[in-house]
């Protein structure tokens, strides 16, 4: 619960300033809120995650685009921009280096079938690649206080809802183990646990 809230900080912050100030206050926090974050975790000597970097670089460039520009058009594409980079990352990095992403993330912590990986990588790049989509729909379809509600509130509960789904489709498929055990386990090892299940 604590990572999933400092996880969202930049947003939360980015959200208050909104709802006492207006969206080039917010931006300036939702910047800082970012950098403090990345440098809260170095002082910690905790490692700081690549998408972190990502979003990080994402949230400067156009931040300070808005900043300078004074049009609130930049920021309202940030999320967007993310979404599709991950979406990008998902599908390339399977398709030209036959790297699943979402397995080299979880697989130490969960055993899953092969093609269970690849539908979840698949889902995932298509969870990202529409709700880029419904960014940009809801930024330049309503409001801006509309869109940073949405930011903080709807985002965040269609992930968990996605999230919940994605877990029940893998649920019979699902077996913990200690990440010890699972970086042992061969893909030989993976079909005779699916066999074994049937």
């Amino acid at each position: 619960m604590m990572k999933f809230l400092f996880d969202l900080f930049p947003v939360i912050l980015f959200f208050l300033a909104f709802k006492l100030y207006d969206i080039f206050v917010a931006t300036a926090v939702a910047i800082v809120a970012a950098i403090a974050q990345i440098g809260w975790l170095w002082f910690c000597r905790r490692q700081v995650d690549k998408m972190m970097w990502i979003n990080l670089a994402i949230i400067v460039i156009f931040g300070s685009a808005t900043l300078i520009s004074q049009d609130e058009t930049f920021i309202k594409w940030k999320p967007t921009v993310l979404y599709w980079l991950i979406a990008t990352v998902l599908l390339f990095s399977n398709l030209i280096f036959r790297k699943n992403l979402i397995q080299a993330m979880l697989e130490k912590q969960i055993v899953l079938p092969l093609f269970i990986w690849d539908r979840l990588n698949l889902s995932w790049f298509g969870f990202f690649l529409t709700m880029g989509c419904i960014n940009l729909y809801v930024a330049f379809s309503f409001s801006v206080d509309t869109w940073v509600t949405f930011k903080l509130f709807g985002a965040t509960g269609l992930m968990l809802v996605f999230i919940i789904v994605q877990m029940m489709m893998i649920g019979k498929y699902l077996k913990d183990m200690p990440p010890v055990l699972a970086e042992n386990v061969t893909s030989n090892e993976q079909g005779n646990l699916e066999k074994n299940r049937k």
